[in-house]
């Protein structure tokens, strides 16, 4: 069977495509403002990659914000249930997901069948999330991609007060007006986000091994942070942002063998 998955995030649209035990194809693109747009041009470039056209699709389960949007799915389903299974697969030893998006984050337990035990998610507001991350680096004039590994050349990191992106940005000005160094100011940046994500989770619990997901944990100075913040090991799997879509192909495989 060929099973797609499709996770449509505010910031950016992600399609698998699996078979068997395989990934055939992913795609991983901006929503953009055009969300049903968004999903049929990431589920084409995915499918593209894969050799596969859309009708040869046995199954599609689509989750994240705009889920309902996939006018070819069968099934939607919760990204807290498809991000649990996507990293399940891909690290069947952890316990903990730590998911950072571009307005979300989430703290998701699971146990060794790769099912939730518990969750906390931070929808809310832009601190602790992708967004507020964009924010800092418009402040300090530099590209979002640069920010882990300029915080990793930091001698004395910035104390920043303010988890509200607002205050921080203000803080970030007054800050760079004092003539703070631009690495210590991401590196305080940072290690201010972890803060907020590691007292988000303590109702949900740390334990190994952990996985930090979506766009988020390709910088490696939030990772950095985090690790210190909760003094554990965090492991980013491969392609941390596809794993809601990851789940959602693997959960279209559960529901497509149910029927036949």
């Amino acid at each position: 069977m060929i099973l797609g998955g499709v996770d449509v995030g505010a910031a950016t649209t992600k399609t698998v495509i699996l078979q068997d035990d395989k990934i055939l194809g992913f795609a991983v693109i901006n929503t953009g403002s055009d969300v049903i747009k968004a999903t049929n041009k990431a589920t084409h470039q995915a499918l593209d990659g894969a050799g596969v056209k859309l009708e040869e699709l046995d199954y599609v389960v689509s989750t994240g914000y705009g889920r309902e949007s996939v006018t070819f799915r069968n099934k939607t389903v919760t990204e807290i249930i498809c991000h649990a299974a996507g990293v399940s697969w891909m690290m069947s030893g952890a316990r903990t997901v730590i998911d950072i998006g571009g307005q979300d984050s989430k703290v998701i337990g699971i146990d060794e069948d790769g099912r939730v035990n518990n969750f906390i998610m931070n929808d809310k507001c832009a601190a602790g999330t992708g967004r507020f991350l964009e924010v800092m680096a418009r402040v300090l004039e530099i590209d979002l991609d640069e920010m882990g590994p300029l915080s990793l050349q930091a001698k004395k990191p910035c104390s920043v007060s303010s988890t509200c992106t607002v205050f921080a940005e203000s803080e970030m000005i007054s800050l760079r007006a004092k003539g703070e160094k631009r690495e210590d100011l991401i590196s305080g940046i940072h290690k201010a986000m972890a803060h907020r994500v590691a007292i988000m989770g303590q109702s949900v619990g740390f334990k190994k091994q952990i996985a930090l997901t979506g766009g988020v944990a390709h910088n490696i100075g939030i990772k950095k942070a985090l690790e210190e913040e909760i003094k554990m090991e965090i492991i980013t799997p491969d392609q941390p942002q596809i794993m809601g879509a990851l789940g959602a192909a693997l959960l279209a495989r559960t529901e497509a063998q149910r029927k036949a």
